[in-house]
């Protein structure tokens, strides 16, 4: 699978293309709609040389989601956001933003309830809409589909307007900010909109595959009238916001303080400057905790949301937070933050503050590769194979370049999105590598733990080159590592004996000799991931009996 790290939604972990494919097509439904309508409205831009491959490259690089929640009448907002990520480019019109007049409604004759924290009583004020003339309160719906139809908990005779059709309708602003995607920019930003008094009804955050964001929010709190300078006082602050990228080190501090049953205990958390918090420490209030989908010894994972966009939470369990679990949880985030690839998890931010710690990143609905082969007993193609080991492989390069050692690559911990892309995944043993180049501590799983690490030798990077060849072999195979053996049996095999796992009769040339690379018992002779990943390239993705 040759194709460069801009790239997304093009591997697939499995055969069944039937999800993938009508997504595409409705995204290729809503780009031919939406190039219809701008058309037909005669926008100069659609008469330019390459206009139908610009706006198709617009839906391309955005998820999927932006296609689909995109409100397909306005076309023109469509075009507007396009040109925003345009100008995002150029860092003397960045940031760029858009701030509009919307007109939201909401269906009468509903018992609404208490469908949000706050009522009308509370924060709308009236006066807002004193002088604001009748005639200008048809403003455009909101970009996306579902915010024309935002609900409140409050009394019809407290709105500002009702229409014809008995439809409670009011103004509000549409804020539409494009800008260099960074680690919790989505936070920061909803941060900033608060403390500038603004209350924010709704939210749609997109990441773009070459590394820019698109959010869009509809708030109220503001002066109807007075968008220019709210967009003024935006672009200040936002402009401050991506300035300010001071180094970070973690202190640990000690702090008494009582638990929910009033019980004392000595706790520690990372201790941030307060200008630096809002780089990615999360307000555990914005989080919703939906359900939990696996549970260890140290944590509970749980499926939630943050500001609309579905996450996953890493939630320590506070009866064993002891002094190694803090630590690596402050490892853990320290590394996370600096990463962004598209073969890596995403981290989104972390709470690192008494009483909950958490980490949340992107959640990936695809499950990992080991429930894939083992739980599901999904069978991979060849060129399945391939494209799962690429991605792989991509991530794992772009994490020795930045001088990280996974030390735990393992099937469990690659994850698939939505559309089969593979990443890599749990950083919560993984390590910046020492100036000196060598490691010694004992840490992974030992059916896929190289020689010297099982050993307590020093090791490097390569380790997880040995890793990678295991991982390869049960791709291969779809079977556990050893499985005939206790953990603990296997590590023998292969510190005393040289043990391998069995490679396929009838497996590819090309991946026998990868496999046996990989896990040389000198770590020296290991190839290291920019070489695997140009031989898995390289290889012709031409269906081979595997052995099975």
């Amino acid at each position: 699978m040759a194709m460069d790290d801009t790239e997304s939604c093009s591997s697939r972990a499995v055969d069944d293309f039937s999800a993938q494919t009508w997504r595409q097509k409705q995204k290729v439904g809503v780009y031919d709609e939406v190039l219809r309508r701008l058309r037909l409205s005669h926008e100069a831009e659609t008469s330019l040389p390459g206009f139908e491959d610009e706006l198709w490259a617009h839906f391309h690089r955005l998820p999927t989601r932006y296609a689909m929640d995109v409100n397909v009448e306005r076309a023109q907002d469509v075009l507007m956001h396009k040109n925003l990520l345009y100008m995002a480019r150029d860092p003397d019109t960045r940031p760029a933003i858009d701030v509009r007049l919307v007109q939201v409604h909401s269906s009468p004759g509903r018992n609404f309830g208490k469908s949000v924290n706050w009522s009308l009583k509370e924060k709308v004020d009236q006066e807002r809409f004193s002088g604001y003339d009748s005639n200008q309160r048809h403003h455009p719906p909101p970009a996306f589909g579902s915010s024309t139809r935002v609900e409140y908990g409050f009394e019809t005779s407290q709105l500002h307007d009702i229409d014809q059709r008995g439809t409670f309708s009011w103004p509000m602003h549409e804020i539409t900010i494009s800008t260099i995607d960074k680690p919790k920019l989505l936070s920061q930003l909803t941060s900033l909109l608060s403390e500038i008094g603004l209350n924010i009804q709704e939210a749609h955050a997109f990441s773009t595959t070459d590394g820019f964001s698109l959010d869009v929010f509809v708030v109220d709190g503001w002066i109807i009238e007075d968008t220019k300078q709210l967009k003024d006082i935006l672009a200040e602050e936002i402009s401050k916001i991506q300035k300010r990228h001071p180094p970070f080190t973690p202190c640990i501090f000690h702090t008494e303080k009582q638990d929910r049953f009033g019980v004392k205990f000595t706790t520690k958390y990372v201790n941030i400057p307060r200008d630096e918090v809002d780089a990615w420490e999360i307000d555990a209030s914005l989080l919703v905790f939906e359900k939990k989908i696996a549970s260890g010894s140290l944590s509970d994972l749980y499926k939630g949301t943050f500001c609309g966009q579905d996450v996953a939470i890493k939630l320590l369990k506070n009866e064993n937070l002891n002094e190694t679990v803090r630590r690596e949880f402050v490892q853990e985030i320290h590394i996370m933050r600096k990463l962004r690839h598209k073969n890596v998890v995403q981290f989104i931010g972390a709470s690192t503050r008494p009483p909950s710690f958490f980490i949340v990143t992107e959640y990936m609905s695809g499950g990992s590769i080991h429930d894939f082969l083992h739980q599901q007993k999904g069978v991979l193609s060849f060129p399945s194979l391939l494209r799962v080991a690429i991605d792989v492989s991509k991530g794992m390069d772009y994490l020795h370049q930045k001088n990280i050692i996974h030390r735990d690559l393992k099937a469990a911990n690659l994850l698939m999105d939505e559309y089969g892309v593979v990443k890599v995944a749990d950083f919560g043993v993984a390590r910046v590598l020492a100036q000196s180049g060598v490691m010694t501590a004992e840490t992974g799983t030992y059916r896929w733990m190289a020689p010297e690490v099982i050993e307590h030798k020093p090791y490097d990077h390569k380790a997880d080159v040995y890793s990678f060849g295991i991982v390869l072999w049960e791709l291969l195979t779809g079977q556990l590592p050893y499985n005939n053996l206790t953990p603990l049996q296997a590590a023998i095999g292969v510190v005393q004996k040289g043990l391998r796992p069995k490679i396929p009769r009838h497996a590819h040339p090309m991946i026998v000799d990868l496999l046996e690379k990989c896990w040389l018992q000198d770590p020296s002779l290991r190839p290291e991931f920019s070489e695997i990943t140009r031989l898995l390239q390289q290889t012709p993705p031409k269906e081979e009996p595997s052995g099975r």
